[in-house]
């Protein structure tokens, strides 16, 4: 379980300030909800409720343990917040295991393991998995076939039409697209057969 601190009274930054005392914890430390109500004779009372970053870092541990146990398999663990967005590298005896067929597994680990997160605290908490640098070595050579692309579409004005691919791949591509000033990406389609489209633009 992921615990929530809620703390009520008259001035937002009084109880903001309170409750981060009472927790030993900077802003950046956390999320912060604020709510605010209104009661008889137009008297307003503010709550606030927050969200520790480390106990959702301590949540996903017990996640990745549990994942050990149901897969049989040792995995060591780094999990951390960077900005907003919760980090995970994963790195196993057994990687083939952990990435399954073109990331499959990967990609169904971190969309539980978001969806558990989301359950605990009704945040869409960013979450960037990945075993072994699978994913960061999968983007890299996206990126290179992408550029090649992107030049070929300069070149000729043909657009280009690339195979089905996951929110994740289809964001690299917009990204690298976006660079090019002459070109344009667009996605189509409904998942899981989403794909993108890269053209140039007419003056």
């Amino acid at each position: 379980m992921i615990t929530s601190y809620k703390y009520e009274g008259k001035n937002k930054d009084e109880i903001t300030k309170k409750c981060l005392e009472d927790l030993n914890v900077e802003i950046n430390d956390v999320f912060l909800r604020e709510q605010e109500e209104v009661g008889l004779f137009k008297t307003k009372k503010y709550i606030i409720e927050i969200l520790k970053k480390d106990d959702i870092v301590e949540y996903v541990k017990k996640f990745i343990e549990n994942l050990e146990c149901g897969l049989n398999i040792k995995i060591n663990k780094e999990v951390k917040f960077q900005d907003n967005i919760l980090n995970v590298v994963l790195v196993s005896d057994n990687n083939a295991i952990l990435i399954g067929k073109e990331g499959r597994t990967l990609e169904s680990i971190q969309t539980v393991l978001k969806n558990s997160i989301k359950n605990q605290t009704n945040l869409n908490i960013k979450i960037n998995l990945d075993a072994s640098n699978y994913k960061a070595k999968k983007q890299k050579n996206l990126e290179f076939e992408i550029k090649k692309i992107a030049k070929d579409v300069l070149k000729t004005h043909i657009e280009v039409k690339l195979d089905p691919m996951n929110s994740y791949e289809r964001r690299c591509v917009h990204n690298v697209v976006a660079k090019y000033e002459k070109l344009k990406s667009v996605s189509y389609g409904e998942n899981p057969s989403r794909y993108v489209v890269i053209s140039y633009k007419e003056d």
